[in-house]
């Protein structure tokens, strides 16, 4: 299998977020092809080259990483980033903000009996009573050949549980980065 020159540009918080977008877009676009397909993707992490370009002689990026290519120091699913637009992280002293949910009436709580898939904790059913609870697990893993369990919770009863929203505040200044990653894809 051989190798190929890409050069792809993406945003993020940090460039690990940037890198992990471009791979995930990659991935999308080409498919996986078992770590062949010529993208970023093939590539085994990156090496921020941000503060090399700043001392490097070059004025412009495509300059410096041409002269990357043609400097033979990157081998077959190297991947090198470069920082052209900073990251602006949020300077709010707050960053949520909180919305309480008031439900009026008196709450009450019931037991329930709610079955769950036991590889991957999610309620398969919810039930009055014991008896009904296991009927239902039964009939789950008789069917799908899954194990199940039964787990005794307190819920409230016809009232929504939510009690308040917790949103994230951003800042006006707030901004992503952009990376420009570039190297040698497996295809």
């Amino acid at each position: 299998m051989g190798a190929c020159q890409f050069k792809v540009r993406s945003t993020g918080k940090t460039a690990e977020e940037a890198y992990n977008r471009a791979c995930e877009e990659a991935e999308q676009e080409y498919g996986s092809q078992d770590g062949y397909n010529g993208t970023i993707s093939t590539t085994h992490g990156f090496n921020d080259e941000t503060e090399m370009y700043a001392k490097s002689k070059f004025n412009d990026t495509s300059a410096y990483i041409h002269n990357r290519f043609d400097s033979y120091g990157m081998n077959k699913r190297d991947c090198s980033a470069i920082c052209v637009v900073p990251p602006v992280g949020n300077k709010n002293k707050t960053k949520s903000q909180v919305e309480h949910i008031v439900t009026p009436g008196t709450k009450q709580w019931i037991l329930k009996y709610e079955v769950e898939n036991h590889f991957e904790d999610r309620v398969i059913a919810s039930c009055i009573t014991k008896a009904s609870a296991i009927l239902m697990a039964r009939a789950y893993t008789e069917k799908h050949q899954h194990s199940t369990k039964i787990i005794m919770r307190k819920r409230l009863d016809r009232v929504n549980p939510i009690v308040a929203k917790i949103t994230y505040k951003k800042s006006p200044t707030e901004r992503d980065g952009e990376w420009i990653f570039f190297g040698y894809a497996a295809e």
